[in-house]
């Protein structure tokens, strides 16, 4: 698997559970998803986050090339650039489908968690 997909394209959002914000990642092709709850929204803790996940694709030799993200992730844009990494944002009022699909799997794996 690592010969094949040593570059990923890893689709970001953040998603609210009892009201946390928890940073959600999943990478095309290899299907690896991340949860990383965090403090508050503000650009430093996004960044830090995101560079934890990223660091841990590194880290097994397989580099992140691009994020996709929605636009409300612009202002991450700058930092992902020095680091070698294409931000693609999408269109204003849409999502990326693949971040969006995997966090709906969560809340409905989570609703059916308390409900038994």
């Amino acid at each position: 698997m690592l010969e094949e997909h040593r570059n990923v394209t890893l689709a970001k959002d953040i998603i609210y559970i009892n009201k946390i914000p928890i940073i959600i990642t999943l990478s095309r092709a290899i299907l690896f998803g991340t949860v990383h709850m965090i403090k508050d929204e503000k650009k430093s803790t996004n960044v830090k986050s995101l560079q934890q996940v990223i660091n841990a694709y590194h880290s097994r030799g397989i580099k992140v090339l691009h994020i996709l993200v929605d636009r409300q992730f612009e202002f991450i844009r700058k930092h992902m650039e020095t680091t070698g990494i294409n931000l693609n944002t999408t269109a204003q009022d849409e999502h990326v489908p693949e971040i969006e699909q995997y966090i709906q799997t969560i809340k409905e794996r989570i609703r059916v968690t308390t409900n038994t």
